[in-house]
């Protein structure tokens, strides 16, 4: 992350005046007692996933504290640190902060929270959830952590979201396919797999809900299909496999916890995930929204359209695009400017009318940045951020200590750019043989 020893010691300070503390009625969460307090628990929850650093984070924070106080003994109010605890912000699939997800009756299939940020609304929304999950109980659906176990027991209904493969189904399913497939191989009679089953009928559901299906968890009974079994090698069971296109398979040796599995589903979909976006700073919106969403924002500034013709600015926003697909998992905001659209900028970020291509990375939070000093390239600029990445580079204040008002404009046409049109300046008049005479 970038200046290392700025955020460890945002940490500390965040420890004696954190977002949440001890004092409040937010349940501080963390992967130590998450599974406790809410996955196991018959209460409804609602749990903010925050940064920290995050701007829109601190401004929720009054609110979500005054919503916990107003809901308390009726619904539970917790807060994870998702910057500190990223693995249990990555098991939720949370991209961006704060992320609020409403745990109901189905702990395993959280619903994602897309109301107001004021006490009034989340408490509104809380009511409504609670009185969903409520009747729920009354029209005789299960509610709490018992479901689960209930379910499995009575038919097996958890197992809807995990694709049973045969020998026949096999090839048109998962190979070529462009989606990620994580595939069990067990043995009806094997104690692991049965141990196993729950957890992996769990995670199916809660991995197809976070990648929208672009990761599937399949099973293959390898005592039936001993095709498959044979050309996979299986030996053993259960033996876990991921294809993805154009690769060979792959074992998967982690943990055989819902969690761990879903965590690995993930990290599978953050690698096939398309690049974060590359945006024009067009508006001061643009700037600001990505900035405040994110740990880091990119800023390129890249010389004038008649300097590079469109060719010329194409190659250079490819450059930014690769670099945004290799460091994608880092969630960093990526933008663009042209050379004096926006010079109060370019003048706070040391830039400032020459050398361009430039780019400058800055924590909004801090309201630091760092300037690339290496050339604009793939290997440039891999360096640049590969030092950041780990809390090396120098550092400075972005000037002023704030962003400077950023001025609307058009957005570029993807079109070569055009010479102002000037006046025609007759020249009929003129004796051209005696023009500077004087000056021989």
């Amino acid at each position: 992350l970038l200046f290392v020893v700025g955020t460890v010691s945002c940490t500390l300070f965040l420890a004696v005046n954190g977002l949440y503390s001890a004092s409040d009625d937010v349940i501080e969460l963390t992967p130590t007692n998450f599974n406790k307090e809410v996955i196991q628990s018959e209460s409804l929850w609602l749990v903010e996933f925050y940064a920290p650093w995050c701007g829109h984070c601190q401004r929720l924070t009054p609110e979500w504290k005054k919503a916990a106080t107003a809901l308390k003994g009726v619904v539970k109010v917790g807060a994870v640190d998702a910057d500190k605890h990223q693995s249990l912000g990555g098991q939720y699939g949370v991209r961006g902060f704060p992320t609020i997800k409403i745990f109901g009756a189905n702990k395993n299939k959280a619903e994602d929270y897309q109301g107001g940020r004021t006490s009034d609304a989340i408490v509104d929304a809380a009511l409504s959830a609670l009185r969903s999950l409520v009747k729920g109980r009354l029209s005789g659906k299960s509610g709490g952590y018992s479901s689960g176990k209930q379910s499995r027991e009575s038919g097996g209904g958890d197992k809807k979201d995990v694709i049973e493969l045969t020998d026949d189904s096999f090839d048109k399913n998962v190979i070529n396919s462009d989606d990620v497939w994580m595939v069990e191989f067990y043995a009806p009679w094997c104690g692991h797999c049965k141990n196993l089953e729950p957890e992996w009928a769990a995670a199916a559901t809660e991995v197809k809900e976070q990648t929208k299906g672009k990761v599937k968890l399949a099973a293959v009974d390898a005592t039936v299909n001993q095709m498959l079994a044979g050309r996979y090698g299986i030996r053993g069971f259960p033996t876990i496999k991921i294809f993805q296109k154009g690769e060979d398979p792959v074992d998967y040796d982690g943990g055989r916890t819902r969690s761990d599995i879903i965590a690995r589903a993930l990290d599978l979909f953050s690698d096939n995930a398309p690049p974060p976006e590359l945006l024009e700073i067009i508006s001061e919106d643009v700037l600001k929204s990505t900035c405040d969403a994110h740990q880091l924002c990119i800023i390129s500034v890249l010389p004038h359209i008649l300097d590079t013709g469109a060719s010329g600015r194409n190659s250079y926003l490819d450059v930014m695009l690769k670099m945004a697909e290799k460091y994608k998992k880092k969630m960093w905001g990526w933008l663009w400017t042209e050379a004096g659209a926006q010079s109060d900028l370019e003048s706070s970020l040391g830039i400032g009318g020459f050398g361009y291509p430039a780019m400058a990375a800055v924590n909004a939070r801090k309201m630091k940045f760092a300037l690339l000093k290496g050339s604009f390239s793939e290997q440039g600029i891999n360096e640049f951020l590969r030092e950041l990445s780990v809390g090396r580079g120098s550092t400075a204040p972005v000037g002023g200590g704030a962003f400077p008002k950023i001025h609307s404009v058009e957005p570029w046409d993807g079109k070569d750019g055009e010479l102002p049109v000037e006046d025609d300046i007759d020249l009929s008049d003129v004796d051209l043989d005696d023009l500077g005479k004087d000056e021989l």
